[in-house]
């Protein structure tokens, strides 16, 4: 076991330590939060041998600038994203060696929005409450440091080398930037009219700059909605779609809120919610109610 450090002397857009979040908590008001996109993250973790569960860098439309000190084995999974080592270009979706002494670039991301970066060994780095993750609520707890800003630097304790692994080339995924996801009724889908419904369901509705962590703002404005209805503040968690009053539709994401008084029309089905957390604002998305519900 060795010490690696990573110095940044660039941070990227949003560059975060994240984990798979806080699990057990939402009764106190804390999301659970984690990488957006977990089939990425995990599969960036295997190709370096960690546990699917350790922490990884999600990196967000553009990528940091990263010095590393000592020898190391990193994975990148996730949003087309280039990179490179020493101005040499590294590959995707497989191990790769890093030797000491070694800068690390990114650009901006060219398909998707978010990618993953793990680095094998165990992250020398705060928890709370289980999890290094980086939240929105950062407030929550000010001393656990997971966004990175300039300067930010942590240590890895690396773990022997394990023997290069490589994700079949057939079985990277692909971004596009239009997708269509499937939702299945929220609680107060019966309180929205036909005309409202078939709207929302029937078109596709581009991602507005309003988008983060916490949710994607659609551009559309859903006819028939009553500003006056309300409903007991209630439980939220990734994946649902509240309509404010105005009628805009607003797709609750990792670091949402635990609890909503807006109406829930619908919730995302769980693995489309990794897919969504790779659009980016003007990027489209089509809502497919389940049929099964029909």
């Amino acid at each position: 076991m060795s010490k690696v450090i990573f110095k940044f002397n660039r941070t990227g857009l949003q560059t975060s330590i994240q984990d798979m979040g806080r699990t057990g908590y939402q009764h106190y008001g804390v999301p659970v939060g984690g990488v957006m996109d977990r089939s990425s993250a995990k599969m960036a973790n295997w190709l370096v041998g960690n546990h699917p569960g350790s922490p990884v860098l999600e990196i967000t439309l553009t990528g940091p600038e990263i010095e590393i000190l000592g020898d190391c084995q990193i994975a990148l999974t996730g949003a087309d994203i280039p990179a490179s080592i020493n101005a040499v270009k590294l590959p995707t979706y497989e191990t790769i060696a890093v030797k000491s002494g070694s800068v690390l670039s990114f650009g901006r991301i060219q398909s998707g929005c978010r990618a993953y970066l793990a680095i094998g060994g165990m992250w020398q780095v705060k928890h709370w409450l289980g999890s290094s993750s980086f939240s929105t609520y950062q407030a929550l707890n000010s001393d656990l440091v997971s966004i990175i800003y300039k300067n930010s630097a942590f240590i890895v304790n690396t773990h022997p080398f394990i023997s290069k692994r490589e994700h079949p080339e057939a079985l990277i995924p692909k971004f596009n930037n239009s997708i269509t996801v499937t939702v299945l009724p929220g609680p107060e889908f019966n309180m929205f009219s036909d005309a409202a419904t078939d709207y929302f369901f029937n078109r596709k509705h581009r991602i507005t700059k309003d988008a983060n962590r916490m949710g994607y703002r659609m551009d559309t404005i859903i006819p028939d909605v009553e500003s006056k209805k309300e409903v007991i503040s209630s439980g939220v968690l990734p994946g649902t779609i509240q309509v404010t009053g105005s009628g805009q539709a607003v797709v609750l994401m990792a670091d949402a809120q635990t609890t909503g008084g807006y109406l829930r029309l619908g919730n995302v089905i769980t693995p489309d919610i990794e897919r969504l957390a790779q659009l980016k604002p003007g990027d489209e998305v089509r809502f497919l109610l389940s049929g099964s519900f029909l």
